[in-house]
C-alpha cells in the first residue's frame, strides 16, 4: 500500500499533473476570495436596507384609515397528503388580519385523508361553480365551498404535482392578487398585510415575497403561533441559522437592485395576470418558485415594462423543516437541481442588453457561486486534503486555509443572527440567543460541508441528465408543533398582532 502511495505522490510532484494542481490551488484561492467578498457586499447591503426598513415601518405599519384600501387577495394552498397539517394551516390563514381575502385549497390527488379532513373540518360541500381553465392542468374533479366558512373553498383534482396544483388554484381565484402558501405553513396575523404593502406603494410591483422561519420547536394553538421556540434537534437548529442567512442577507441584498431571482414557494404574492401571461408555473422543473421569478424578469424586460419584484423582511411565514438526514439531503438535492433547471432554461437573461441588474449581476452570481459553487468547494476541499497528505501543501498552509474558510462562514452566520436580534427579536430570551450563537458557530464544522456535498450531488444529477422528477418532494414531518394544541391554547401568545415579541 505504501508503494502505491509513494508512486502516487511522485506522479503528483513530478508528473504532468503537477502544474495543473498548482493552477488548481490558485483558482480555488481566487474563487474563495471572490465568493466571500460577494457575500460580504450582500451582507452590508442587506444590513443597511433592514435598518432603514425598520426605521420607516416598525413604528407604524399602516395608518388604520388606509387598511380598508388594501386590495383583496386570494390565498392558494396546494396540498398533497397533508392531513396532519392542512387543517391547522387553514385555521391559521382564517385568523389573518386582512380586510378581504379568500382561501383556495387545492387537493392534488392526495392518497391520505387530506380531502376528507378538509370536508369534515370546514363543512365543505360540492358546488356547481364555473371553472375557467386559463392554465392547463390535470382534470379538476370538483369545487367545494362552505356555508360556515365562506372564505374557504377547495379544488379537488387529479394528481399533477405542486406546479399543476398551483395553476389549478390560479384558475379558480377571484381576485387580481394571489398568495401561494404551503400546506405545512403558519402565517402571523399581519403577515399578509405586510407582504401586500409594496403593491399599495408602487404600481410597478408584480411580485412580493416574505421571510420564511423554522417552525420546529414552536407551539401552535388553534392555528395561531402560541410560543416561539427553538428546535431541540441539531439539524433543524442549523437550519434556523441557514434560513436567517438566506432570507435576511441573500434576498434582502438583491431586492433594492430589482435583481431578486427567487421568492420562496412557501410564501409569496403575485399579480395574477402577469403570471398567466407567461404560462403560469412550469410542470417540468423541480424549482418552480425560482423558475417563475426568473421568467417574470426575462419576459417583462423583453417587453420593456417598468416593473418591480421585491422582498419584504418582516412578513413571517413559519414552516416545518426536515429533522432527519434523509429528508434534508433529498430536499437539498432537489433544490440544487431546481436551481440548475431555472438558470439554464432562462440563460437568455444573462448579459442581455435589457437584462438590468437581474441579468448582469444576479444571474452571473447565481451561476458562478450558487450553481458552480458546490462543485468548486467540494473539489477544493478534497484536493487540499490530498495535497496536504502528499506533502505538496504544508500543514500550516492547509490550517490557515481551513481557518479562513470556517471563520468567514462563522462571520456571516453570526451577522445574520445579530441582525435578527437587533431588528425583529423573535428569539428574545437570553438562553435562545446564546443557543443561536452556539449553533451559528457549530454549523461550520460539518453541517455546511455536508450541505455542499448534497448540492454537489444534485448538480451532478442535473449535469449527467439524471433528472428524475420530484413532483412534490415531501419531507418526513412529526407535526409536533400542532400535536399539543389543547395545552397550548391555555398559553399567552408570545407575539403581538404585528408579529413582534413581548419584551
Amino acid at each position: 500500500m505504501n508503494a502505491y502511495w509513494d508512486s502516487f505522490v511522485a506522479n503528483l510532484q513530478h508528473g504532468p499533473w503537477s502544474h495543473a494542481l498548482a493552477s488548481m490551488q490558485w483558482i480555488f484561492m481566487i474563487y474563495f476570495v471572490a465568493i466571500n467578498l460577494a457575500y460580504l457586499i450582500l451582507n452590508y447591503i442587506s444590513a443597511y436596507q433592514i435598518v432603514r426598513y425598520m426605521r420607516e415601518y416598525r413604528a407604524n405599519y399602516l395608518p388604520p384609515g388606509l387598511r380598508d384600501y388594501q386590495p383583496p387577495v386570494s390565498i392558494v394552498l396546494p396540498a398533497h397528503n397533508e392531513e396532519k397539517s392542512v387543517v391547522a394551516s387553514v385555521h391559521s390563514l382564517l385568523k389573518t388580519n386582512y380586510p378581504e381575502f379568500e382561501i383556495v385549497v387545492v387537493n392534488d390527488g392526495s392518497s391520505d385523508r387530506t380531502r376528507q379532513a378538509l370536508i369534515e373540518a370546514f363543512g365543505l360541500v360540492r358546488v356547481p361553480e364555473a371553472y375557467r381553465a386559463r392554465l392547463r392542468t390535470e382534470q379538476v374533479r370538483g369545487v367545494y365551498a362552505s356555508a360556515q366558512y365562506p372564505r374557504v373553498r377547495m379544488v379537488d383534482k387529479a394528481n399533477g404535482g405542486k406546479s399543476d396544483a398551483i395553476n389549478a388554484g390560479i384558475n379558480c381565484v377571484r381576485y387580481p392578487l394571489f398568495c401561494v402558501v404551503d400546506a405545512d405553513c403558519i402565517l402571523q396575523p399581519e403577515s399578509l398585510s405586510r407582504v401586500v404593502r409594496p403593491f399599495l406603494e408602487d404600481g410597478r410591483v408584480v411580485a412580493s415575497g416574505g421571510v420564511v422561519r423554522v417552525l420546529n420547536g414552536c407551539t401552535v394553538a388553534n392555528g395561531m403561533m402560541a410560543k416561539v421556540g427553538l428546535p431541540n434537534q441539531w439539524l433543524p437548529s442549523f437550519q434556523v441559522i441557514e434560513y436567517l442567512r438566506a432570507f435576511l442577507f441573500g434576498r434582502m441584498g438583491w431586492s433594492p437592485m430589482n435583481a431578486l431571482l427567487i421568492i420562496s414557494g412557501a410564501f409569496g404574492v403575485f399579480y395574477k395576470e402577469r403570471v398567466i401571461a407567461i404560462g403560469g408555473y412550469r410542470n417540468d422543473t423541480v424549482g418552480e418558485d425560482m423558475d417563475l421569478i426568473v421568467r417574470l424578469h426575462r419576459n417583462l424586460r423583453k417587453e420593456k415594462r417598468d416593473y418591480r419584484i421585491v422582498f419584504v423582511p418582516d412578513p413571517v411565514c413559519w414552516t416545518e423543516v426536515p429533522a432527519d438526514v434523509a429528508s434534508l439531503s433529498n430536499q437539498r438535492v432537489r433544490w440544487q437541481r431546481g436551481l440548475a433547471e431555472s438558470l439554464w432554461s432562462n440563460i437568455g437573461l444573462m448579459f442581455n442588453r435589457r437584462g438590468g441588474a437581474a441579468g448582469w449581476v444576479a444571474f452571473p452570481f447565481m451561476l458562478l457561486f450558487e450553481f458552480l459553487g458546490p462543485i468548486i468547494e467540494v473539489i477544493g476541499y478534497v484536493s487540499m486534503i490530498v495535497l496536504t497528505l502528499a506533502g505538496l501543501v504544508t500543514l500550516k498552509v492547509f490550517l490557515v486555509f481551513l481557518a479562513a474558510a470556517i471563520g468567514m462562514g462563522m462571520l456571516l452566520s453570526v451577522n445574520a443572527m445579530l441582525l435578527e436580534e437587533l431588528s425583529f427579536g423573535l428569539y428574545a430570551k437570553p438562553s435562545q440567543q446564546l443557543r443561536l450563537f452556539v449553533v451559528a458557530v457549530l454549523e461550520n464544522f460539518g453541517y455546511r460541508q455536508m450541505n455542499s456535498c448534497w448540492r454537489f450531488y444534485g448538480t451532478l444529477l442535473w449535469l449527467f441528465g439524471l433528472r428524475k422528477r420530484y413532483r412534490w418532494g415531501h419531507i418526513h414531518r412529526d407535526g409536533s408543533w400542532h400535536q399539543e394544541q389543547e395545552e397550548a391554547a391555555t398559553m399567552t401568545p408570545d407575539l403581538h398582532a404585528d408579529g413582534s415579541s413581548n419584551p
